[in-house]
């Protein structure tokens, strides 16, 4: 399944012109994707001399074959002779993390991104090289498990259930059918089986579809009605003529109806082209858009890309639309699944993984960044085809993780989306551009994001477990909000930011009491929070200019009092300047016990000596 998986899902028919007369056949070997016999025809004229253009064919070769092992030996004796181009260092760090050799793989990436700067997958690694430790710790998302539909010799992959509990997948276990040459295993063919509650009955194939070519995988529209699944462009007599007397196939994309629970009326989208294979595709729960693999033109790195269509009608389509960067690299994407909400699951071997193609999701609706689902669904193999089905909330993956293609059930871990929403709590103005952040339960902060245009931050957090959300903008003051413990998917929290202007009453800046530790004046935590408020105030009201005064009790010497008050009214005035606000603007002095607020004097309660121990911020200057 491997070659299949390769040259059918993954790139378009590629051919490679002989070296010489004594490369001639293993080359004839590579472009028929015989990637195995290609490899062993080369190792024999190795074995004759070292040679650059035979090495790397034989890395290349095991490259395709995903064998890990042999591709990074060949690869190694490749760069010992001679500097190779970019992508043939990008493809030796693949094959090193698939052998757990993380080290090793980011040098090769160093020296890939040296010979290719403005490449994507370099701009990523050289903005974080050391990203695995991270991606390795990040919060499991689904835990997996082998399905049991799985054949024990053949290859399955590219599974979904619909809301009518039929599962779909590919498979090459029909030995009736006759055998694919580059890698004696059956013909590929969609089959169907019946989901109840984490059990399948006996697949079967699905014989209105198959053909005597390979079939998957497929999609289907939400009222079950419209299928849409890859296939080879020899159903329709097309081919790319290569060299004399050789022809290479490509991936197509059909639809396909249901009528009196049959499936039929199967016709090519005319968006094929039989220069580029177009594959591997999903389509929307309306049955509006879909999306598909493709090395068409305007693909980024001439490998295969995410594009989409829309459907309008009776087998007509909108122009095919790249998804772009947010989705694209320069690498290999595919088996795109789109979910109920809009939210894209992808295989992509460009981004940052643990080797080999690892299994992405994008928000769509969001815009926001594409993220790793992480471990254990990811692994250093190749991770691919997932799929979501929100009504039963369950997904299922593809993977070799095991040494082929197999079936893999995703459950979702326990998990709540916190939805935090800024607003002015005055007009009810969303505050777009608002610093949030998410803390734990021992105000540890988690995550710091910005709020985007719609005033609107996001997180994933564990079920079960309370957090606090803190958020602040110039102009208002910071606050803070609860997230009790859920165990709903989603969690909407309602910022709301308290203008600070509210902190003036009359001539005065009116904070909390900020308390300092006996017989000091370093400011505090609790202190610094209540100062950062008067920052904000006066970071809105650039002509502001205030005088801090520092007043105490009356206990203790007249002298002592003084000082210490001074000290205090000073560190208040340097915390503040030291936030960005101009010296001129804030100065401080001690009061002691000049100017009671309670003139009490030797017979003060504690109510009264509290009053009188106070900060006063006095407006000067508005």
């Amino acid at each position: 399944m491997k070659k299949i998986y390769i040259s059918l899902s993954l790139l378009m028919a590629m051919t490679v012109a002989a070296q010489n007369k004594d490369t001639e056949t293993a080359d004839k070997l590579y472009a028929k994707f015989e990637y195995l016999d290609a490899a062993k025809a080369y190792e024999k004229l190795a074995a004759k001399g070292k040679d650059a253009y035979v090495y790397k064919q034989i890395a290349d070769s095991y490259y395709n074959l995903f064998n890990a092992q042999e591709a990074s030996k060949w690869y190694a004796k490749l760069i010992e002779i001679k500097q190779q181009d970019s992508e043939t260092y990008y493809r030796y760090a693949q094959m090193l993390k698939v052998e757990g050799k993380y080290e090793e793989a980011n040098k090769q990436m160093q020296k890939f991104a040296s010979l290719a700067p403005q490449d994507q997958r370099a701009v990523e690694f050289k903005q974080d090289p050391d990203y695995l430790p991270k991606l390795k710790s990040q919060t499991k998302l689904y835990d997996e498990k082998k399905l049991d539909i799985n054949d024990p010799k053949y290859a399955d992959f590219g599974g979904f259930v619909t809301d009518d509990n039929t599962f779909y997948f590919a498979s090459t276990r029909n030995t009736a059918r006759r055998k694919y040459g580059r890698n004696e295993e059956p013909y590929m063919d969609i089959y169907t089986a019946t989901y109840n509650n984490g059990s399948f009955s006996e697949p079967e194939p699905l014989s209105d579809l198959n053909t005597q070519w390979h079939d998957g995988p497929a999609t289907v529209t939400g009222d079950g009605n419209t299928m849409y699944f890859a296939s080879e462009s020899w159903k329709e007599g097309s081919f790319e003529k290569d060299t004399p007397g050789q022809r290479t196939g490509l991936i197509y994309l059909f639809v396909a109806t249901k009528e009196n629970g049959k499936w039929g009326n199967v016709k090519a989208v005319p968006f094929n082209d039989k220069k580029y294979s177009t594959g591997n595709p999903s389509v929307s729960k309306d049955g509006k858009t879909l999306y598909f693999a493709s090395n068409r033109q305007g693909s980024m790195g001439g490998s295969t890309d995410i594009w989409k269509v829309n459907v309008l009608g009776n087998n007509t389509y909108s122009k095919p639309e790249n998804l772009g960067p947010k989705v694209n690299t320069e690498g290999r994407e595919n088996f795109p699944f789109i979910t109920d909400d809009n939210k894209l699951f992808f295989a992509s071997e460009g981004r940052k993984g643990f080797g080999g193609m690892d299994i992405f999701m994008i928000d769509l609706n969001k815009g926001t960044e594409a993220i790793n689902l992480g471990l254990p669904v990811n692994s250093p193999k190749d991770d691919f085809a997932f799929t979501f089905n929100d009504t039963k909330n369950i997904g299922f993956f593809s993977s070799n993780k095991a040494g082929k293609d197999n079936l893999y059930l995703a459950t979702p871990i326990c998990g709540v989306e916190a939805i935090v929403t800024v607003k002015d709590a005055k007009t009810g103005k969303i505050l777009g551009g608002a610093t949030v952040a998410i803390l734990d339960d021992r105000n540890n902060v988690i995550q710091t994001t910005t709020a985007d245009a719609n005033g609107i931050a996001s997180y994933s957090v564990d079920c079960d477990r309370a957090y606090v959300i803190q958020a602040s903008k110039d102009g208002y003051l910071q606050s803070t909000f609860p997230v009790s413990k859920s165990r709903e998917r989603k969690v909407n929290i309602t910022a709301d930011l308290t203008p600070v202007d509210v902190l003036i009453v009359g001539n005065e800046v009116k904070l909390k009491d900020i308390y300092f530790e006996y017989n000091k004046s370093n400011i505090t935590p609790e202190g610094a929070a209540e100062l950062d408020k008067l920052v904000s105030l006066m970071k809105s009201m650039p002509n502001m200019v205030i005088m801090a005064k520092a007043h105490t009790d009356s206990r203790g010497s007249a002298e002592y009092n003084m000082a210490l008050s001074d000290r205090r009214a000073k560190a208040m005035a340097q915390y503040v300047i030291s936030k960005g606000i101009d010296a001129s603007r804030l100065s401080g002095k001690g009061y002691g016990e000049s100017e009671p607020k309670v003139n009490c004097g030797e017979n003060c309660t504690e109510e009264q000596h509290a009053l009188n121990r106070r900060i006063e911020f006095i407006i000067v200057k508005k």
